[in-house]
């Protein structure tokens, strides 16, 4: 299960709080989250501070949105290690 909470700051930028799990059918509702805010110009800061997996799919959909830009705070070392990496 994973839970998104988004604040935004004066249309500037939106920071998802994300709780729980990036796996399965919780990634495409990320990725649709995440998508939305970027369409609408604003930068989009993710925070993992509360996430403790995130499975295959979600750590390469991490990896495609730092290429654009998407900031991430707080990740578990493990986690933030699998998204330095490069996808295969």
């Amino acid at each position: 299960m994973l839970r998104i909470c988004a604040s935004e700051a004066v249309g500037e930028s939106v920071t998802l709080q994300l709780d729980g799990q990036v796996t399965g059918r919780w990634v495409m509702l990320l990725q649709a989250t995440c998508e939305a805010h970027l369409k609408n110009g604003s930068r989009v800061i993710i925070d993992l501070k509360n996430v403790s997996f995130a499975d295959r799919n979600g750590i390469a959909l991490f990896q495609s949105f730092k290429h654009r830009q998407v900031e991430f705070l707080n990740a578990l070392p493990f986690i933030a290690e699998q998204m330095g990496r490069a996808t295969p």
